[in-house]
């Protein structure tokens, strides 16, 4: 009879198992393409799809495969989320639920954003900061990023001004409730005329003497936060304590930026006991916000598997490489592939080449592939290490794969397909081991940030000065020991705020923001920039 039972029992754990623990048919096929590919073996990727509790369950898979099966093919991150920042996402969610779109408490916040002085709608505490977004697709992230980290700390719902195609890119980050903000929002008709210029902006009400009990006594339905790379420095008292808590009195804010905030509002004093306790690693806020935050929609996945399958997945090691040549810059692509492998060469990021075409005897199946993703408006470079690596062994006997996935010739920011391309090329340099970017470039801000690696940055070649400096470089590197020639490792994988705050907030004097917080510090490739670190 107990032998009887022992088997009835067996037998309904088993059921009881499969039933509710045995991954979707999606998550199963997934998982046996990529074990195919060698990269469980390889990598160690595990199946932790929630990220250490960042993300919430309860969404449907099929509408965005992305949202989970990105960490399934993801290196685990070391930088594991706290739990006051878990807890935080958690609230936010309900807050977004509770006055996201189409909520009455939004509804009513409408008829108070129309009609301020005459409305009878009962008040509720929803505020709200609307994000304009602009420039190109790095811009753009880390615009939006910046306007959730504030909305989290000062307890407003974020929604997103529609438009630039980022509706098309992006799955919806919170249950139940829309991030895009509504198309018949009654300011959408004045967004053409906010600017630095605009005479309602925050900047421009302070720098016109308005008084503190204004704003406090009866604030205004809503204000312009101009926040862009041209704002001024009454601009930016949006980062002094007395600017914030004149700010907490007003439900809409409409901030139009194209930088990457977070540093700066680090330096707001009385947030920073909370944003201590939400990210005890300070270098780690984009990248949780970012992994939480962005997960592409199934047409751009398609893009990141079909990369992804073939040649990444076949890598033991994988190094990134991102070039972003500006307009201003001058050099040669010649020279330009100069400073590339004499960076990737010299830090040992990729192997040299023998002079012999003859391929050494070891042929074992162990070799071991090293895959270089390189991504760029040009293919010349690809092309040049491909045919590198191709006519010539390497000294180690190591494999050498060059992929690219696109080469779009020029950057075209309104364009639905490119930026589909980029954020797919974002993502999959995300899943690099050893990172390469290019100096100023906010596209490699947030592929690094997404890969929580720190980037071996190449200098920028501004202009020939660089080029007549290089060789100055070079004789004080072997002179001298130095090692900062041709790119240096950041010290964070944190994104640059490249027009930080540079006046007092007091007395409106000149004051240097990285010298107030040992963690906000200057950038590697902006001086004059904060990054967090």
């Amino acid at each position: 009879m107990k032998l009887v039972w022992l088997i009835v029992v067996s037998v309904m754990a088993v059921v009881i198992s499969q039933r509710f623990w045995m991954p979707s048919l999606e998550f199963s096929h997934l998982w046996r393409t990529v074990s195919y590919h060698g990269f469980t073996n390889n990598y160690g990727r595990n199946n932790d799809k929630f990220i250490n509790g960042l993300l919430p369950p309860g969404f449907d898979q099929k509408s965005c495969l992305s949202r989970y099966q990105l960490n399934l093919i993801r290196k685990p991150s070391p930088h594991k989320p706290s739990f006051p920042l878990l807890s935080k996402l958690r609230r936010y969610e309900a807050l977004h639920r509770r006055c996201g779109p189409n909520s009455p408490s939004f509804r009513q916040a409408i008829v108070r954003l129309t009609s301020p002085t005459n409305s009878t709608a009962p008040s509720d505490d929803c505020k709200y900061i609307v994000i304009l977004t602009r420039d190109g697709l790095g811009n753009r992230i880390l615009s939006i990023l910046s306007a959730f980290f504030y909305a989290l700390i000062s307890n407003r719902v974020i929604l997103i001004n529609r438009g630039n195609t980022l509706e098309d890119l992006f799955c919806e980050p919170f249950l139940e409730s829309s991030w895009l903000l509504p198309s018949d929002f009654p300011l959408r008709d004045k967004f053409g005329s906010f600017r630095q210029s605009f005479p309602e902006s925050f900047g421009n009400i302070l720098r016109n003497g308005m008084r503190k009990e204004t704003i406090e006594d009866s604030p205004p339905p809503y204000l312009y936060l101009h926040l862009s790379h041209d704002a001024g420095d009454y601009d930016k008292l949006f980062y002094c304590d007395r600017q914030q808590n004149l700010l907490k009195k007003v439900p809409w804010l409409i901030m139009e930026t194209n930088n990457y905030l977070v540093p700066a509002i680090f330096l707001v004093s009385s947030f920073r006991q909370e944003l201590n306790e939400l990210f005890p690693a300070k270098d780690t806020v984009f990248h949780h916000l970012g992994r939480y935050l962005f997960h592409p929609k199934n047409d751009v996945w398609g893009l990141i598997l079909r990369s992804y399958k073939p040649y990444v997945a076949r890598a033991n090691e994988m190094v990134g490489i991102q070039i972003r040549i500006f307009g201003s810059e001058s050099g040669s692509i010649q020279d330009q592939m100069k400073q590339i492998l004499a960076c990737t060469q010299k830090k040992k990021l990729l192997p040299e080449t023998e002079l012999s075409s003859a391929e050494k005897a070891d042929s074992s199946t162990s070799q071991k592939v090293k895959v270089v993703l390189v991504t760029s408006l040009n293919s010349q470079y690809s092309e040049t290490l491909k045919e590198m690596y191709w006519e010539h062994p390497t000294v180690d006997g190591e494999m050498v794969a060059v992929y690219q996935p696109s080469h779009e010739g020029v950057q075209s920011s309104d364009s639905r397909i490119h930026n589909r391309k980029a954020l797919a090329e974002m993502y999959l340099l995300s899943l690099s081991d050893v990172l390469v970017t290019s100096d100023w470039s906010t596209f490699g801000y947030v592929a690094q940030g997404l890969a929580g690696v720190k980037p071996w940055m190449l200098y920028k070649a501004e202009d020939k000065v660089f080029w007549a400096l290089q060789h100055w470089l070079k004789y004080k590197t072997s002179k001298e020991g130095g090692d900062d020639w041709p790119c240096r490792q950041a010290v964070s994988m944190e994104p640059c705020l490249q027009v930080p705050p540079v006046c007092d907030c007091d007395e409106m004097k000149r004051m240097d923001g990285g010298k107030v917080l040992p963690y906000v510090i200057h950038c590697e490739d902006a001086s004059w920039g904060l990054k967090l670190g």
